[in-house]
């Protein structure tokens, strides 16, 4: 199985990319945003590599970062999300953008993507959900609790999905009023929806004001 390619990029297409590795070309479907980061034609380049083998070919498909790749095997595991939607998924998200979509229910926000109808959002939220509920996000490192261990602010934090529900009802977007409340409980000793709920709105309306 190829996991990785390091090599000289002789071609840069919409979808794909093909890559010359000491003489020997390999062609990879890509994202958009994994195409933007390879450069131009003649730059060396490293992709991390999925190898699908099927009864008449091997495809393989390409990224930029590790992180690109864990988001791409983690949607694969949703039925009905295959290769089309799963590239573009990644090529309209990040993968924090993703995983704060997949936390917040905004499946407005993935359905961003071409292709991808609100149906097969909610079914990526719904399957999803558990599986991210404990990643910290937005590549945070994980808050010190007071007594000094650590707490990831993972999706399924009480605090969160309460101050966030509470943030939607007052008409705020669901994945910015989540992103916020998580911010702050990353940035509290010992977070309590009373206090986590007033700075919020605070920070909302100075983001609202620039």
């Amino acid at each position: 199985m190829i996991a990785m390619l390091r090599g000289r990029v002789l071609h840069l297409g919409e979808t794909d990319c093909l890559i010359d590795v000491g003489g020997v070309g390999y062609q990879c479907q890509m994202t958009k945003r994994c195409l933007a980061k390879l450069g131009s034609v003649g730059t060396e380049a490293t992709i991390y590599v999925d190898t699908a083998i099927r009864d008449d070919s091997i495809v393989l498909t390409g990224f930029s970062d590790v992180d690109i790749k864990a988001a791409w095997n983690l949607l694969k595991t949703v039925q009905g999300v295959g290769t089309k939607a799963a590239l573009s998924i990644l090529s309209a998200l990040t993968p924090d953008e993703l995983m704060l979509a997949i936390a917040a229910s905004d499946k407005a926000m993935i359905s961003r993507a071409d292709g991808v109808g609100p149906k097969l959002a909610q079914r990526i939220i719904n399957e999803l959900a558990e599986k991210v509920a404990n990643i910290p996000l937005g590549g945070q490192q994980p808050m010190m609790t007071s007594g000094g261990g650590e707490t990831p602010t993972g999706a399924g934090d009480p605090v969160l999905l309460d101050a966030t529900s509470a943030l939607v009802n007052l008409g705020y977007g669901r994945a910015e009023a989540h992103q916020v409340v998580a911010t702050l409980i990353r940035e509290s000793d010992a977070p309590r929806i009373e206090d986590i709920l007033p700075l919020a709105l605070k920070r909302l309306a100075e983001g609202v004001r620039h």
